[in-house]
């Protein structure tokens, strides 16, 4: 960018035009909020105005505005009119209508028939005419607060001609007549003033009760009530279509939900119990719903629409189910619903009825029983996961009794309309739900079947390999299936046949343990398919698979060690050959991720042998010298050789101090001294390597693990050649940190010196205190006081040169 001017002066003109634009913005911003004040005000006025000052900071009037101060605004009303006219009629409603609740229940004794009737006539007729001429003055709201008075006076008026002219009456007979009035006279009371927006809900309301309350008036029973609220739903339905006021459409669809559902679930309820009586009922409110979800399909309340579809469609399968159930036993009850759910989801489908949503939710409720049906059928499954099923087997602990034996067999038809429904729906929402149910079908047989032990070792071990082959080859089992973009399906189906296959080698181990043969073929068996699905897998789910076949091999050499009759201390032994074996073939696989996981599984494995060896000392060294073998093994490689050459080294150790405690040594410096050199050997590496190490990290830690036991048993076994030999290492420690300049060896041998010399020194120093007067040390304890007192700038100084001195040191 180029500017004829220097950039000195061009950055000043872009300051001012920058500082101009500011002050303009902040005019105008607060040009917007007197406004905005003045606006508000307009709407609210209030008698009180508050001026506004012209805020000092505004500029001058520049070209087209006014130089007049800015008008006054008025304060804002804490409530709007019409919000305090609410609150008064509201509160003038509800005291007149206490007020005539008490009139009618406590005074109404004290008046003679004449007296009540012309008092409540009066006050009711006065209460449903002031409205009108409320109306004619605008005064809507007041009108609604005296009209809604006017129909609670009503309700007064007619329990008042109860108790006075039809008291022998009974009760719901009564209140069904009254309520028929009632509701005939609020609807032409409320489209009569067509202002008042309470009577025609109210209406709506007192309509519900005339036809259910007059049946159970007549002792119709449950089933005549059910159908006399079905008749008020279908007539709330009437008036919702026919209405076009909101409120009494929006009553009457809230009660037909109300009255229609109770009478859905009835019908439902009967369906088991009353077979054919159940049928008409069922139809009718699926007639309803469907009707209803048409005329809604294509509007806003499409979701009310397909609710209503999918209610139509359970209302249709339970019919149906109440009609075979003459025909069909008990235990083949689930899958006629089963089928029956099938067939109407089907049927909607292929037919492809219209509107959509009506297709929608009809094969939502085909499915959804499907799904239940299914639920139903789960437990003789996880029975056959969870325990053995077969009749052979001495350790089934009868879990397959008659009961979930008859309980199996009836689940099967169950799990196979399942099976086929989702496997012919080519979407994979449906594919993979149906190789799942293909599983639970296999883990449900041998339950179903009452299959022996043999028998049901083999399913579950075929079951496990063709979930892992599932697992290992997803994508033909996705055959015809709509795919989306991307290959997470495949990956997804994958999944589940790895998370099928682990539950069901962990079954049939469950079934093997009980004789040593089937262990040992069952073993084997998961050994071949989890390593093949190590070797020809793809992603999480071969590293899944690598972890479980090291595991079932170490379970292979545990049950070969029991076979042998070998101890706890020998079976950890011969368990190392486990981790040897996992290094091995992580050595073979290098740096693929799969050798991670392989070499992890089998030191977890060699961290068990570790424990099961340690009952013994001997045995127990013996281990850890092995697993440091096999660690020092693996740091050969590049990749492992840092974490690997520790661990090498800790085991190393470790087996060392457990050969000498079996041999029971007790002197520190057998245990401390093997760390101490190569630790000093590797700290001179390192610092010949890397000039900026310290000398705490180089030599610190070996250091310290040697004169630090050793110290700790100089002052807690006294006597002996230990102190002189510490105190010699000591000595020669401080000399090469001086030599050297190396501040580690200097602070920890000259530490211990002083340490082991006050340790020395100490006896002779508490005979000398003893043979002193009392009055001395206290004495001595002042002076020094004193002394230190008396120099202590000179003391900071010297403390200040010898931490600077150290400093210096590396």
């Amino acid at each position: 960018m180029t500017s004829p001017l220097p950039p000195a002066e061009e950055l000043a003109l872009v300051e001012r035009e920058l500082a101009a634009l500011d002050i303009r913005r902040a005019h105008l911003l607060a040009r917007r909020d007197w406004l905005l004040r003045v606006l508000h005000a307009m709407r609210t006025p209030s008698p009180v105005p508050v001026p506004v000052p012209v805020p000092s900071t505004m500029p001058g009037p520049g070209p087209g505005r006014s130089a007049e101060p800015w008008p006054a605004v008025r304060s804002r009303p804490d409530a709007s009119p019409r919000d305090t006219q609410n609150v008064l009629l509201t509160l003038g409603g509800v005291l007149l209508s206490v007020a005539a609740l008490v009139f009618t229940l406590v005074s109404w004794g004290s008046m003679g028939i004449g007296g009540r009737s012309a008092v409540l006539g009066v006050v009711t007729a006065a209460a449903l005419l002031v409205p009108v001429v409320l109306l004619r003055r605008g005064l809507r709201s007041t009108a609604e607060a005296v009209a809604a008075l006017g129909l609670l006076l009503t309700v007064l008026d007619a329990y008042a001609l109860h108790r006075v002219v039809f008291a022998a009456t009974g009760g719901l007979a009564y209140t069904a007549v009254v309520s028929a009035v009632l509701a005939a006279a609020w609807g032409g009371y409320g489209r009569a003033l067509s202002g008042p927006r309470l009577p025609l809900p109210a209406a709506v309301v007192a309509a519900q009760l005339p036809l259910p309350l007059g049946v159970a008036a007549a002792d119709g029973g449950g089933l005549p009530v059910t159908w006399a609220m079905l008749l008020t739903a279908l007539a709330d339905l009437a008036v919702l279509v026919s209405v076009k006021p909101s409120a009494p459409r929006t009553t009457a669809g809230a009660a037909a939900a109300v009255l229609g559902g109770w009478a859905l679930c009835v019908g439902l309820v009967l369906s088991f119990d009353a077979r054919l009586t159940a049928l008409p009922l069922l139809v009718v409110c699926a007639a309803a719903l469907l009707w209803l979800g048409s005329r809604y399909a294509r509007t806003q309340a499409a979701p009310a629409s397909f609710a209503a579809a999918v209610a139509a469609g359970i209302a249709l399968i339970a019919a149906a189910g109440g009609a075979y159930r003459s025909l069909v036993s008990d235990a083949w009850l689930v899958a006629v619903y089963a089928l029956l759910g099938v067939g109407l989801a089907a049927a909607v489908l292929v037919r492809r009825a219209r509107p959509g949503v009506l297709r929608r939710g009809l094969a939502a409720a085909g499915g959804g029983v499907l799904g239940l049906g299914v639920l139903w059928a789960l437990p003789p499954a996880a029975v056959g996961l969870l325990a053995p099923a077969g009749a052979e087997a001495t350790w089934a602990r009868d879990l397959s009794d008659a009961v979930m034996t008859a309980y199996a067999w009836s689940a099967l038809p169950v799990l196979l309309i399942a099976v086929v429904a989702t496997a012919l729906v080519p979407r994979l929402w449906a594919r993979g739900p149906a190789l799942v149910l293909v599983w639970v079908l296999l883990t449900e047989l041998p339950v179903a079947l009452l299959l022996p032990y043999g028998w049901t070792l083999a399913t579950r071990l075929l079951t496990t390999a063709a979930a892992l082959a599932l697992a290992a080859r997803p994508v033909p089992a996705l055959r015809g299936v709509r795919l989306p973009a991307g290959g997470w399906p495949a990956t997804l189906v994958g999944w589940l046949g790895c998370a099928c296959g682990l539950l069901s080698a962990g079954s049939a181990l469950g079934v093997a343990v009980d004789t040593r043969a089937g262990t040992f073929v069952a073993l084997g068996v998961l050994v071949v398919l989890f390593g093949g699905l190590a070797a020809v897998g793809a992603g999480g789910r071969r590293l899944v698979a690598g972890g479980v076949a090291v595991l079932t091999v170490a379970g292979l050499v545990a049950e070969g060690a029991a076979v042998a009759g070998l101890d706890p201390v020998a079976a950890g032994l011969v368990l190392l050959v486990v981790p040897a074996g996992s290094a091995a073939v992580g050595g073979w696989l290098r740096r693929h991720p799969l050798a991670l996981v392989v070499e992890a599984t089998g030191a977890a494995v060699g961290v068990v042998a570790l424990v099961l060896a340690a009952g013994r000392a001997a045995p127990g060294a013996l281990a850890l010298a092995l697993a440091g073998v096999i660690a020092a093994a693996t740091a050969v490689r590049a990749e492992r050789r840092q974490v690997a050459s520790w661990c090498a080294a800790a085991l190393f150790l470790l087996a060392s101090w457990v050969r000498l405690a079996a041999w029971e040594v007790t002197v520190p410096e057998a245990y401390t001294l093997p760390v101490t050199v190569p630790a000093l050997v590797v700290g001179v590496l390192r610092r010949r390597t890397d000039r900026e190490a310290s000398s705490w990290t180089a030599y610190g830690p070996g250091l310290a693990v040697t004169l630090v036991p050793s110290l700790l048993a100089v002052w807690a076994v006294p006597g002996g050649p230990r102190p002189l030999l510490l105190g010699g290492a000591a000595l020669l420690v401080t000399l090469v940190g001086a030599r050297w300049r190396l501040q580690a060896p200097l602070v920890l041998g000259g530490m211990v010196l002083a340490l082991v010399g006050a340790h020395e020194l100490t006896p002779y120093v508490l005979r000398a205190v003893a043979a002193l007067p009392r009055w001395l040390p206290p004495a001595l304890a002042g002076l020094l006081l004193l002394a230190v007192g008396a120099t202590y700038e000179q003391r900071l100084r010297d403390a200040r040169r010898l931490r600077e001195r150290l400093g210096r040191l590396r």
